[in-house]
């Protein structure tokens, strides 16, 4: 019974077999899946090297785009730099006289006009001033009276002309003390016992040490306006590279918002002693959100000294090791594309590209590492 039942198995085993090999004949597997495996790999190519990003997941990255450019490695200076305001765009305003400070009308980030007045500061210097401009125009008021009833007696020949001559000068001589009078006490913005604070630019309050009531002498700083679109750069400098800067090089400026352009508006004629560096001043071609006191890193290019070069100039964090090639991340309309390139030669956080790409393209510079592990990661999963 036993026997029997192991012949039945292996006749419905052959069985199945012949069914299997009548409906699929040899090399017909391999030839319906084929073009299946082959367009799978086909579309893993395609998806080689791409990353894709949406608009927001871009922002969120806080990956930087820039334009590829020609340089000289051996021509850039490389120094780091702080934003400060120019001459023209700071104020500090001082009491200019002894008192109590009476009204304060603007606080620490307001905004101020030319000429505004910012506070008030009750005080008897402004009291004597203003006396002195009603005292000279009093005696003005009175010596044009005697001149006028002098000319009279003049033309009615009751008085000689020496002495019509004489009421004159002093009639001119009180008319110029009381003009001084008026235009000190502008000067002083005075009025009355009070003295007016005004701001002589446009812009904001960043300093305000002024306090309601307190006493003050003429140096005491009460405020300080900043206007924020006249700004410059100053950057240090090691003496034997500014012997290389002249006015007018060009520059470039990195900022959180990406790099701008720049141009060299003076080179300290002396070094520091203490970090034998000179300061080099630049004006920004665009404000870009920069702030007094924030620092910089500037990239100086000077115009005579430097070799001529047609290579094009990374940040060298823009260029990434991937599967042992040097590539860079090329901006798609959908994402990235990992470039293969030839690198030269480096200099600081500066590289060369030999070839690969073209002037002009549109890279990722700061954070390019993380579409290095977002393929990576890609890969993995695959």
């Amino acid at each position: 019974m036993k026997n029997k039942n192991i012949v039945i198995a292996i006749v419905v085993i052959v069985a199945a077999a012949i069914v299997i090999a009548v409906m699929f004949p040899p090399g017909t597997w391999s030839e319906q899946t084929a073009p299946e495996a082959a367009e799978s790999e086909e579309e893993h190519a395609e998806e080689e090297g791409v990353v894709r990003l949406t608009d927001e997941q871009l922002r969120a990255s806080d990956i930087e785009i820039i334009e590829v450019e020609t340089g000289a490695l051996e021509a850039e200076i490389i120094a780091q730099g702080s934003i400060a305001p120019s001459p023209q765009g700071q104020a500090v305003l001082s009491a200019g006289a002894e008192g109590r400070i009476a009204r304060i009308n603007r606080r620490l980030g307001d905004a101020v006009t030319r000429g505004q007045t910012v506070a008030t500061i009750e005080s008897r210097e402004a009291a004597a001033i203003s006396s002195d401009v009603a005292e000279a125009a009093s005696r003005a008021d009175l010596a044009r009276r005697r001149y006028e009833r002098e000319r009279q007696l003049f033309e009615e020949r009751v008085t000689a002309r020496a002495d019509l001559e004489t009421v004159r000068a002093e009639y001119d001589q009180a008319v110029a003390e009381a003009n001084r009078a008026r235009q000190a006490a502008a000067a002083s913005s005075v009025s009355g016992r009070f003295i007016s604070v005004r701001s002589p630019i446009s812009g904001r309050v960043t300093g305000a040490p002024a306090i309601l009531g307190s006493y003050v002498t003429p140096q005491d700083e009460l405020f300080r306006i900043s206007d924020p679109n006249e700004i410059q750069i100053e950057a240090a400098v090691p003496a034997e590279d500014a012997r290389r800067i002249a006015s007018g090089d060009p520059a470039r400026v990195e900022t959180p918002e990406g790099e701008i352009a720049a141009r060299v508006l003076a080179v300290s004629p002396a070094a520091d002693l203490e970090n034998r560096a000179a300061t080099v001043v630049l004006s920004p071609g665009a404000n870009a959100g920069l702030v007094p006191g924030e620092y910089v890193r500037v990239r100086v290019r000077p115009r005579t000294g430097a070799a001529a070069t047609s290579a094009l100039v990374v940040p060298a964090e823009a260029v990434q090791s991937l599967e042992g090639r040097d590539v860079v991340f090329v901006r798609t309309p959908t994402g990235f594309r990992a470039q293969p390139v030839r690198t030269g030669a480096r200099s600081g956080d500066r590289i060369e590209i030999v070839e690969g790409i073209a002037a002009g393209t549109r890279i990722a510079s700061r954070n390019a590492f993380l579409l290095k592990a977002e393929l990576g990661s890609g890969e993995v999963e695959h």
